[in-house]
């Protein structure tokens, strides 16, 4: 009993089918899913986001504070030097040129290791360094090359100290004007670097390890301050996971009342996640009651139209029977009136047992021999399309579910009569029966015709779905097979999936198997058994 949807052919692909695209139908849904874009990019969590600012901004601070510190202590260092080469020049200029000055100004008391004293005019300008020579501990004096005599004899006699780079390293260098030309000193650099490496080193450790405490900290921090609105985005998971679409559903899941504080904003996304909840329930109160008046009105009239219908059945069928008594203009009438009659009837039997199955009436349960079941099935469709071919092909081993017998039999009758239905004669239409790896039952009708258009895919399993928006009834069909074979499917705790392009188009039916020893109805086949049409 009961009608397959009709899905007229397009000029690229037929009516009942869709190219290459799958849709699921659960139980009593819609359909419809969610469907995220490939090149959807991957966003990072908050609690991610705060600790790298955190962590960011800690390293800019401690990089400032380090730059700013090294300036400054150069700078301290380089001023310390000035004031030790302006000693060095006046211990010089009173050991040389004092009362009872005499000798070479780097033999004046005080004078430091890599000292630097030149005259860079005059007719022989020379330049020489205190240092110590390998494996001596004595400083004395050497002479300077050519190359750093000639980059002392550059620097300007202005009274100010320079940093001047020498074969031995930086310098600081004052050159002054005296009766005998312009006197240069120098004082070494290198304990003043040397001072500013390691106080850079000893900077950089500590702001390391700083960044890395205050990101640890901050990450327990961020996260325990974050920890409620982990539970609100836990709340909101839960009301996702609810079947919202159908059913009697009780929202009861709210977030804690201890995130709900509108005076934080983690309270505030809580708070209004709670009222949301409310709103919805209520509505979902309103369309369940609305939705359960929709299906008793829908029941009731199915029902108290099946007794006018089979009258103006059999009073048609009584008058066709008296046929040479009438007019032919009227038994053709009539004729006409016991063909709509009976079209209704399957409408109004079919919108009848939608409202049952709406209800969640339960079915009968039994053990079904689906092997049987779809042999007979298979060989009444081969009766009514003759011009279509028909294949079966079955597991050497009878396969048993839990279920209605009859309704698992209009599943199937329904499958088939929308391949013959909406396919072109000499189309093959291929029934299988076997059994998944996870232990479901699987029955999938497959057809090489031409397809289904992908925009009328989503339809399939609606009720009253057609391809054509004319509505034909050329087919006598009434749009509710395929929602009755999935209404069916989802009252046995199944699913109904269907896979479509140009010249292949498979329904596929999974059911879960019952726990009854196969043996007894095993024939001692152990291959798959395949017949022709």
């Amino acid at each position: 009993m009961g009608d397959c949807c009709g899905f007229p052919a397009s000029p690229q692909f037929h009516s009942h089918h869709t190219g290459s695209t799958q849709r699921t139908h659960t139980c009593g849904g819609d359909g419809r899913g969610v469907h995220l874009p490939k090149s959807a990019r991957r966003v990072r969590p908050l609690r991610t986001k705060l600790i790298a600012a955190l962590v960011a901004l800690l390293t800019v601070v401690c990089l400032v504070i380090g730059v700013i510190s090294e300036f400054a202590l150069g700078a301290f260092l380089t001023r310390q030097v000035d004031d030790q080469l302006h000693d060095t020049v006046s211990r010089s200029q009173m050991f040389t040129h004092g009362d009872h000055g005499q000798g070479n100004a780097l033999d004046a008391l005080g004078t430091t290791t890599g000292t630097i004293h030149a005259w860079t005019s005059g007719p022989a300008p020379h330049a020489d360094i205190l240092a110590t020579e390998p494996g001596s501990h004595v400083p004395v004096t050497q002479p300077l090359g050519d190359a750093d005599l000639a980059v002392l004899i550059g620097v300007p006699v202005d009274g100010q100290p320079r940093t001047v780079s020498l074969s031995g390293g930086e310098y600081r260098v004052l050159a002054i004007s005296t009766d005998d030309g312009v006197e240069l000193f120098g004082l070494p650099m290198d304990q003043a670097n040397t001072t500013l490496v390691t106080v850079g080193s000893i900077l950089g450790g500590v702001a390391a390890a700083a960044v890395l405490g205050a990101g640890v900290v901050g990450a327990f921090v961020v996260r325990r301050t974050l920890r409620p609105l982990d539970r609100v985005a836990a709340a909101a998971s839960k009301v996702t996971e609810l079947p919202l679409d159908r059913g009697d559903v009780a929202l009861s899941v709210r977030v804690p009342v201890t995130d709900t504080d509108p005076t934080t904003e983690v309270g505030q996304v809580g708070y209004a996640l709670n009222r949301m909840l409310g709103h919805i329930d209520n509505a979902l109160d309103a369309r369940k009651a609305s939705e359960t008046r929709v299906r008793q009105f829908v029941a009731d009239a199915s029902h108290e139209l099946r007794t006018p219908l089979a009258a103006i059945r059999g009073y048609a069928e009584l008058t066709r029977r008296s046929n040479g008594r009438v007019p032919p203009d009227v038994a053709h009438a009539m004729n006409r009136v016991e063909s709509e009659a009976a079209r209704m009837s399957t409408l109004v039997d079919d919108l009848l047992l939608l409202a049952r199955l709406d209800a969640g009436r339960p079915l009968e349960r039994s053990e079904v021999d689906l092997s049987r079941l779809v042999a007979d099935a298979v060989g009444d469709a081969h009766i009514a399309g003759p011009q279509h071919r028909w294949r079966l092909e079955l597991p050497g081993e009878p396969v048993v579910v839990p279920g209605d017998a009859q309704r698992l039999h209009q599943v199937l009758a329904n499958l088939l009569a929308n391949g013959r239905t909406h396919t072109p004669p000499g189309t093959t239409v291929t029934t299988r029966l076997a059994v998944a790896a996870d232990g479901s039952a699987v029955l999938t009708v497959t057809d090489n015709g031409p397809g289904i258009a992908p925009e009328l895919l989503p339809n399939v399993f609606e009720r009253f779905a057609r391809g054509d928006s004319s509505r034909s009834r050329a087919a006598g069909s009434t749009g509710l097979g395929m929602a009755i074979a999935a209404a069916v499917v989802s009252a046995h705790h199944g699913q109904v999936h269907v896979r479509s392009r140009p010249g292949r188009t498979e329904f596929e039916v999974r059911l879960p198997r019952t726990g009854f020893s196969q043996g007894r109805h095993n024939n001692g086949q152990g291959r798959a058994e395949k017949v022709n049409s």
